[in-house]
């Protein structure tokens, strides 16, 4: 099986072993979009959903989603996390809302998993919360934005720079 870490000798999946690596401080942003109709976005900023605030629940959910991504990831690590955030940026223009999480950890592996786990989630919390007036949103373009820390060094995504300094 050669480069592929997370498999055995036996060709079979493994947790890949990260005992020998040394404690570094990591971080890891992502970030998620959420497209809905017009009157779907009018309704969260003015929070007229009747489920509650949207953007409150989608940010603790994302959250707890980071916190517990090894449960839903079967090869990821138990992460200690030292932080973790999720921010919403609404755009009327495009009808749409932009997530962006951000993780990190001092330990032996890195957050990108649990970062994108964050915005998944908070991005399916608000469909879940606004499914009843809009079945047609559509979340799109999770990616990893930034990652830092550990043996493979810093990553950031080409053209998202600024992005990352909002």
């Amino acid at each position: 099986m050669g480069d592929l870490t997370h498999f055995n000798k036996s060709g079979r999946a493994n947790m890949v072993e990260v005992g020998h690596k040394l404690n570094t401080q990591r971080e890891a942003v992502t970030s998620a979009s959420i497209f809905m109709k017009p009157e779907t976005l009018r309704r969260i900023m003015d929070q007229k959903i009747k489920k509650g605030d949207v953007l409150a629940v989608a940010q603790v959910s994302g959250i707890m989603a980071a916190k517990n991504t090894s449960n839903l990831i079967p090869m990821c690590h138990n992460i200690f996390l030292t932080g973790a955030d999720v921010e919403f940026e609404t755009d009327e223009e495009s009808s749409r809302i932009d997530i962006k999480a951000t993780v990190r950890t001092t330990g032996k592996t890195g957050v990108e998993m649990e970062a994108l786990t964050a915005v998944s989630v908070a991005a399916l919390t608000i469909y879940d919360m606004c499914k009843s007036i809009d079945r047609e949103m559509e979340i799109t373009d999770i990616k990893l934005l930034k990652k830092s820390g550990g043996k493979s060094g810093d990553y950031v995504r080409e053209g998202y720079e600024k992005l990352l300094e909002e």
